[in-house]
């Protein structure tokens, strides 16, 4: 953040746009010079973005039951279109941490790998793991008439620890999305975390502290492990800690409802 930031207004109206544009595939029409000049000062609508990938999801889930389709097939298919709409940015950094963390001896290896576009065993199991867990638990919550609620729920709150990692670890390389977004404004990282807190008591109030335990936890491991591996952030520890996140909070809300 440099001085020149502290003098740019909180907020702004092109920043959700300007979220939407950035984590989704959407063809959202943002002014490129603004989005620019704001970066890091729109992470606070982050988990706002969580939206628009869980009312596709939803959409699909429910259209396929109306169907007739079996419960899992329906859970794939909301699946799929959250991986679409996002155009999997979650899972590539989810892939990419996994092969560079496990797959590398030393920093600099890591973010090596971490760069390679090809993939390796480890990123193959960890996609693999994720898409189960995932495609098992909305399963469940298909099965709920709170299935809405719930995927708003964790679509938001599973995107807030990309802005307070970002917020809080250095950038571990000098390239990169998350090098070229900047570092969010401590003030940036408690919006959105009210914006998050706000959305889940709206949706689901007894699932907020469950979650903000429990993701927050699992971030805070995540965080350590990427301070030690290697020495920070990048945009694909962002990626996987939303994978992470989503699926914490998967099981959190399953076993709320179960």
């Amino acid at each position: 953040m440099t001085k020149h930031d502290r003098s740019k207004p909180i907020l702004h109206p092109a920043d959700i746009p300007a979220a939407i544009g950035l984590l989704t595939r959407l063809p959202i029409r943002v002014d490129a010079e603004l989005a620019t000049q704001r970066s890091a000062l729109s992470a606070w609508a982050w988990p706002l973005a969580g939206l628009v990938p869980a009312l596709i999801g939803w959409g699909l889930g429910v259209a396929a039951l109306s169907a007739g389709l079996p419960m899992l097939f329906a859970a794939c298919l909301a699946l799929l279109g959250q991986i679409m709409v996002t155009g999997a940015l979650h899972e590539d950094g989810l892939a990419d941490v996994a092969d560079g963390f496990w797959g590398g001896y030393d920093r600099d290896r890591r973010l090596e790998i971490m760069k390679d576009s090809r993939i390796g065993a480890y990123g193959v199991i960890a996609l693999i793991l994720s898409l189960g867990l995932r495609a098992s638990a909305v399963a469940v919550l298909l099965a709920n008439p709170g299935v809405l609620s719930a995927l708003v729920v964790i679509a938001v709150s599973s995107r807030l620890p990309m802005v307070l990692l970002m917020a809080s670890l250095p950038n571990a390389r000098g390239s990169g999305l998350a090098s070229q977004v900047g570092r969010p404004r401590a003030v940036t990282a408690w919006m959105a975390s009210g914006v998050t807190v706000l959305i889940v008591l709206i949706a689901m109030p007894s699932a907020l502290l469950p979650l903000l335990v429990c993701i927050g936890l699992g971030s805070i491991a995540l965080a350590a492990l990427a301070k030690e591996k290697v020495g920070g952030q990048t945009g694909d520890v962002l990626g996987a800690s939303q994978q992470i996140s989503e699926i914490i909070g998967l099981a959190v809300v399953v076993s709320l409802i179960s």
